[in-house]
């Protein structure tokens, strides 16, 4: 068994290769032998590979004598609905590889809040067991299908009302991953919003392009369509269903901080005075409007294996990261990329205002994006950029990774350098009042990384 493909906040690899049949057995026993679950909810997406993993992971589950409810085809957030909502469940284990390309596989597990199983919640206890099985098999549990649309629908409908949208036009595209099971039955209930649909068929080998809406290149074709038809707002999802991506009706990217704001103080206006998570490498502005709206900003690590947790021991309404994840509190603090879509439409209809008059009051600062460096030795550069930059800082920051923040003569920025997981990375951002020190800045703080 391969053991690299357990990550911080799945695991995920090459399949078949790094994560096969066996693999997934093992897991399905160890789910059971290490959250004691009598009942494990498991959802799936639509590789290639996918049912062959369900199927030994299936297998593995039942072994150790837990029933198996098989919630079928699904995206990520509805698989977390499905565990969360009912009583009746343990675990779950999601068979994903959420935006990787098709050569990838991945299991995502999580406990029967719907709070995840990662790198500091057992991960590492999954592992072990899974490495030091197979097990003797016990008394066979069952497997169960359960279609679980119409709730996860009913959720979504008790949540915003969609009968009071305005009418508008929209383009979509699903990347043939698997929001495209779910998307039509949702515009459906909405009546005034029309949809106009982009490689909606799901289709594991990904044929039109990568299902990751972070990448600019992957939403030429939903801007094109946005411009072609003259769509008022254009939505993109990635493989599993878990990060959006918006374009507004020029056919320009929405950032994903600029996303967090706009839906964050939308939901403040209902649930004032409560706290809102963003992540480290979010803009400036999201603190500002957060306060704005009546919140109280909360900054925070990267990563669902942090945020979750995090949301119910503060009590947050909301969170959001620059890499297009967002999470509610009325989902189990789960993500909803379904209610990020409604949220914005709903925020049209009500201003009657275009997206992209929304955001362009939130395009006060000069963010650089996220830039990878490769180096040897993350701490020896982390330990020489706080020792550069320490005297100068307003404040200093270490929930993730180095962030700094500074105000002079010159104006106000920041940066953040972030170790990654997997690779011998650093991922920097930085943020400036002015356009110029954007780019002066990004130049002298990488040529510190890289030297």
């Amino acid at each position: 068994m391969n053991t690299s493909i357990f990550k911080a906040y799945d695991i995920r690899g090459l399949s078949p290769g790094e994560l096969d049949a066996d693999t997934a057995f093992r897991v399905g026993q160890a789910v059971v032998i290490f959250t004691k679950a009598k009942t494990v909810v498991v959802g799936k997406d639509m590789r290639q590979t996918t049912p062959g993993l369900f199927a030994a992971l299936a297998d593995g589950i039942m072994s150790q004598g837990a029933d198996v409810i098989d919630v079928g085809l699904v995206t990520t957030p509805m698989f977390y609905f499905a565990v969360a909502e009912y009583d009746l469940h343990d675990a779950g284990v999601m068979v994903t590889a959420s935006h990787n390309p098709k050569e990838y596989n991945g299991l995502k597990l999580c406990y029967g809040d719907a709070l995840p199983i990662g790198a500091s919640s057992g991960m590492d206890k999954i592992r072990d067991l899974a490495l030091e099985g197979p097990y003797k098999e016990k008394k066979r549990g069952t497997l169960v299908e359960t279609d679980i649309r119409k709730d996860y629908l009913d959720k979504l409908s008790s949540l915003i009302d969609v009968k009071k949208f305005r009418r508008m036009s929209s383009a979509v595209d699903t990347a043939n991953g698997m929001e495209g099971c779910v998307i039509a039955d949702i515009f459906e209930r909405m009546g005034n919003v029309t949809m106009s649909g982009l490689f909606l068929d799901l289709d594991g080998n990904f044929p039109n392009h990568e299902a990751n809406p972070l990448k600019e290149e992957t939403l030429d074709a939903l801007k094109a369509k946005v411009k072609d038809i003259r769509a008022d707002v254009g939505f993109a999802f990635d493989g599993d269903g878990d990060r959006i991506g918006l374009v507004d009706e020029k056919g320009e990217n929405v950032r994903g901080d600029l996303i967090l704001a706009l839906v964050a103080a939308k939901l403040l206006r209902d649930d004032p005075g409560l706290p809102v998570m963003y992540d480290v490498r979010c803009s400036m502005v999201v603190a500002e409007e957060i306060s704005r709206a009546g919140g109280v900003p909360m900054m925070c690590r990267v990563g669902h294996g942090f945020i979750k947790p995090q949301m119910r021991e503060v009590g947050a309404l909301f969170a959001g990261e620059l890499s297009n994840h967002f999470y509610f509190r009325d989902v189990y603090g789960a993500e909803s990329t379904d209610l990020v879509m409604l949220s914005i439409l709903e925020l049209m209809s009500e201003s009657g205002k275009s997206l992209s008059e929304l955001v362009a009051p939130l395009k006060r600062y000069h963010h650089s994006g996220e830039i990878n460096s490769t180096v040897a030795d993350k701490d020896g550069v982390l330990a020489r950029l706080e020792k550069v930059y320490g005297h100068e800082a307003a404040s200093v920051s270490k929930i993730d990774g180095l962030r700094m923040d500074f105000e002079d003569n010159s104006g106000r920025w920041w940066f953040n350098v972030r170790a990654s997981n997997t690779e011998p990375l650093l991922r920097l951002n930085l943020e400036t009042t002015e356009r110029e020190m954007m780019a002066r800045r990004r130049d002298e703080l990488l040529a510190i990384i890289r030297s």
